[in-house]
């Protein structure tokens, strides 16, 4: 299912701020001893940390787009060291360059796509066995053949499509092509921070190939880069998997008690619970009761509005954080919220009559096959008082706040502070 919706300005950022500090560092013309040691020893490093990294995630598709980024890399700068050292170029320069001109972005674009859907030891070792494998052909070719596979990676095969700013190999570009189409292809499908690096990446490496002899370190630096974004999707994916709910897309628990540490003195905490969800589970079945969840999700999103902040506590229960507000700035909010849920209808059709084509759904759309239903949610709020020894005390008074509007008839909004002794909601409070 296409979800063009899920996609984030966050995803880019931090790929982005590497690229654009790789091309920075890249147009640096003089520099000290220092970075000159640092750019030489940067790619090695960077694939020996990332890599374990990925290692200890059992991220293996990632493992293998650095280790394709440091095999061109490796292969390019024994090149561009060779031409500093004697002021010419190697003969097998011109095919080793134009074969990692051309298989870089085959292999990235392979690698980038390839999801891990077997055993991790046989995954492993299938992409083992095609690295090895068009490696193996590479240098094959190169080492047999050079003249006449030279002649055929340069041929311009397409003069209409040639021009004079071409850089690269024609079978380049269009590798590289066919690459950023599956990848942003990949990313509409599955909007993630690590398709963003590999789009911004693949993005990274066909800036830097045209200037591997042009201008110095240009290819350590870059090759650097791109495994560090790699590596920044990893850890990106692994907060997010921590720190936000999958199905609602809300900031989770761990995210919840990490922000409760930091509220200050004055703040309000309020929970929300979906009515009869269990009751509304078991009748329309579990898909149903995810889309549910969603849209309550989707609602209490909007409290931003009011300067609050919803996550997802567990199950149907949501909670609420304002921090830096008061318990009668945040009603009103909530009572918005409450009243816009409880207005929502559900539209809900037979899935074992569903049509056969579009013309078919056209003609039940309008008609009995689409039954609504709605769903309500209760809210309890807590201030915080002199009382309150940390925020933990406050949302257990949340919490029996949100009982004690169960109790009052559901789909309705009770603060602690509108409870009597015994837990009993006020008249006034219920009304």
């Amino acid at each position: 299912m296409l979800r063009p919706s899920a996609a984030r300005l966050s995803h880019f950022v931090p790929s982005l701020a590497l690229l654009i500090a790789g091309l920075a560092a890249a147009y640096v013309k003089d520099l000290n001893v220092f970075f000159t040691s640092l750019f030489n020893v940067l790619p090695t490093l960077v694939l020996l940390l990332g890599g374990a990294y990925c290692g200890v995630y059992k991220r293996q598709r990632e493992l293998f787009l650095m280790i394709t980024v440091y095999i061109a890399y490796f292969l390019l700068d024994t090149q561009t060291d060779y031409y500093r050292d004697n002021g010419k170029v190697r003969e097998d320069a011109a095919v080793v360059f134009h074969l990692c001109c051309l298989l870089l972005p085959i292999m990235f674009g392979l690698f980038a796509a390839w999801e891990e859907r077997t055993h991790l030891l046989q995954d492993l070792v299938a992409r083992l066995a095609v690295l090895v494998a068009v490696g193996s052909v590479a240098l094959g070719l190169e080492q047999s053949f050079p003249d006449s596979l030279l002649a055929w990676l340069a041929d311009i095969r397409w003069p209409a499509l040639h021009g004079e700013w071409m850089s690269l190999i024609q079978l380049s570009y269009a590798t590289f092509l066919i690459a950023f189409a599956l990848l942003i292809t990949q990313y509409i499908h599955k909007p993630r921070p690590l398709h963003a690096a590999q789009l911004v990446g693949l993005l990274g490496l066909f800036w830097a190939l045209p200037k591997t002899f042009i201008l110095p370190f240009t290819l350590n630096i870059m090759c650097s880069q791109v495994m560090l974004m790699i590596a920044a999707g990893v850890a990106h994916e692994a907060y997010q998997m921590a720190f936000r709910d999958e199905l609602t897309g809300l900031p989770g628990r761990r995210a919840l008690n990490e922000r409760m540490q930091r509220l200050g003195r004055n703040y309000v905490l309020a929970m929300s619970d979906v009515d009869h969800f269990k009751k509304f589970n078991d009748t329309h079945g579990h898909d149903v009761g995810d889309q549910v969840l969603r849209l309550v999700a989707s609602k209490l999103s909007k409290i931003t509005n009011g300067g609050g902040r919803a996550y997802r506590y567990g199950g149907e229960e949501f909670a609420i954080v304002f921090a830096g507000k008061t318990l009668d700035e945040c009603m009103p909010h909530l009572e918005v919220i409450r009243e816009t849920i409880a207005n929502y209808s559900i539209h809900l059709r037979n899935q074992d009559s569903r049509p056969q084509d579009d013309q078919q759904g056209r003609q039940r759309r309008a008609g009995s096959q689409a039954s609504t239903v709605s769903v309500t949610v209760s809210m309890g709020v807590a201030e915080r008082l002199p009382e309150h020894r940390n925020p933990e005390e406050v949302l257990k008074a949340a919490d029996q706040a949100l009982y004690a509007a169960k109790g009052a008839g559901r789909n309705c909004v009770i603060a602690h502070s509108h409870m009597n002794k015994r837990g009993a909601v006020r008249m006034a409070a219920a009304s």
